[in-house]
């Protein structure tokens, strides 16, 4: 069964930071069509703060239908608009991608990987991811560096696997998120615009590999 209109969506983001990623909010379904979801601002209700989002921030979100029946699916911020009130555009899931398990759209997890990152003809550079997972990454870079978000860059990650196996992942990536950190470099938030499946399997097995050795720490 698919989300309605006026039904509320219990909202978790997918975050590297787990405080985050545990905080609950709620929002309300204002109205849909055959590819969005438009739903007001999320709330934390313990706190009463509205939620600020980004385009491409994913999200894990339930629906409770009769008989207190929990349905879960996972989502993207797609865009705002602006109508009457602020609303918050996500991707209409597929009735098959709807479950009654909860889980993440995908892992995410702590790694320093080397990656180079063409910005266009004339930049170009190296950078070193902070995290990984299979729907983005994020990367620290010197400050120096002109970037601008919503860009859309070409990068090529180098992946070493516990059997001494290297893997060179190339993808396009759309800078979501730039922040200046205190050291002087940026940290750059990317989700992946555009990677193979056999890529992206890649990066999947990437980081369980690296959760299998932060369980045994």
């Amino acid at each position: 069964m698919l989300p309605k209109v006026n039904q509320i969506l219990h909202i978790q983001v997918n975050s590297i930071d787990e405080e985050e990623a545990r905080q609950e909010y709620k929002s309300r379904i204002a109205d849909m069509n055959d590819n969005m979801i438009f739903m007001e601002i999320p709330i934390n209700e313990k706190t009463g703060r509205l939620k600020k989002l980004y385009i491409g921030d994913e999200i894990s979100a339930f629906f409770i239908t009769d008989g207190g029946v929990k349905n879960y699916f996972t989502t993207s911020i797609q865009g705002f608009t602006d109508d009457v009130i602020r609303l918050v555009l996500i991707r209409k899931p597929n009735l098959e991608s709807i479950t009654k398990v909860q889980r993440r759209s995908f892992l995410r997890v702590p790694a320093e990987l080397e990656m180079a990152v063409k910005y266009s003809e004339q930049l170009k550079f190296i950078a070193i991811t902070d995290d990984v997972g299979g729907g983005g990454i994020s990367f620290l870079c010197d400050g120096y560096i002109p970037l601008s978000s919503q860009q859309i860059v070409s990068c090529w990650l180098l992946a070493n696997y516990k059997n001494g196996q290297i893997e060179h992942i190339p993808f396009q990536g759309e800078m979501v998120r730039i922040k200046m950190l205190e050291t002087g470099r940026q940290q750059v938030m990317m989700r992946f615009a555009e990677i193979s499946d056999r890529d992206r399997q890649k990066i999947i097995k990437y980081c369980f590999e690296r959760q299998l050795d932060f369980r045994k720490k």
